[in-house]
């Protein structure tokens, strides 16, 4: 018999691909609450941003489910899950290699804003991924999509950090495992980035890979170069055709951002933000 699926709660498509994912609750000790009405109650405080303490009663008491998020979050249930997707889409051939990498601010609410500890050091692991940008503070998520607009690697940062000073973050969050023997695939096809990738540093390290890309020049690096003369060399290859799909990634950001959590920072610290991120990721992919 199916379950009456509410607003804002997983379908039975999607518990039927997430069940046999999360971990057994083993034999010893009281029954823990059943999963499907738990991780409903966190897809719904996610989904509204609303408060733990306003979740409704029917998901059971707010506090093992602010508990069994919090656990899931720290010993990498939900990552675990997410990877575990991407491996099955891998092995069916369902996920196109031609990524696309860009970056969305988050404004911080200010529940979050006790997150920001202590002195101002330059290490953005101490203050939780909060730096202050123009509009206050604010967490950036740095992502790279596939070709069809699903997730396949994201880090934090401040909000006031430079797209191009996480780029090789990024790329090396990229890791699918395989079905069967062999290391994960962490290099892509192709990568295609605007403007604020344009770098040299970037270029080089995409070409160590063997990493084709598409990614524009600066008006003031094009002019530089025309200045420059024949020594700079020849022009970056640029592709308008393949730059068009680049708007895939803005897509993907719009769909997490339908989760009313991610879209406005809450969490106070890094992890409890980074999985509230992983919790929609695998949504997308179902």
């Amino acid at each position: 018999m199916l379950a009456v699926v509410r607003r804002h709660e997983l379908s039975d498509a999607e518990w039927a691909v997430l069940s046999r994912l999360l971990p057994s609750s083993g034999t010893a000790g009281r029954p823990r609450s059943d999963d499907r009405v738990v991780l409903n109650g966190i897809v719904w405080e996610l989904r509204t941003g609303s408060a733990w303490r306003d979740v409704p009663e029917r998901y059971g008491s707010w506090q093992t489910l602010y508990t069994r998020f919090h656990r899931w979050a720290l010993d990498g249930t939900f990552s675990h899950t997410l990877r575990a997707l991407r491996a099955e889409k891998d092995a069916a051939g369902n996920i196109q290699w031609v990524i696309s990498v860009d970056s969305t601010i988050v404004r911080a609410h200010q529940h979050a804003v006790g997150g920001k500890r202590g002195r101002s050091t330059g290490d953005e692991a101490g203050d939780h991924a909060l730096g202050r940008s123009r509009g206050g503070l604010s967490t950036k998520v740095h992502l790279a999509c596939d070709g069809l607009g699903r997730p396949l690697g994201f880090v934090l940062s401040g909000g006031n950090a430079n797209d191009r000073t996480r780029f090789e973050q990024v790329m090396g969050s990229i890791s699918v495992p395989r079905v069967g023997p062999g290391r994960p695939r962490t290099r892509p096809d192709h990568v295609i980035a605007d403007k604020g990738y344009s770098s040299r540093k970037i270029r080089s390290y995409l070409r160590r890979r063997g990493v084709g890309h598409t990614i524009p020049e600066r008006s003031d690096q094009i002019l530089g170069r025309l200045n420059r003369g024949t020594r700079e060399g020849r022009p970056p290859c640029f592709e308008r055709g393949v730059y068009r799909r680049r708007n895939v990634v803005e897509r993907c950001f719009n769909r997490l951002k339908q989760w009313r959590g991610p879209a406005t920072r809450y969490d106070k610290t890094h992890e409890s933000y980074l999985a509230a991120v992983t919790i929609a990721s695998p949504l997308l992919w179902i």
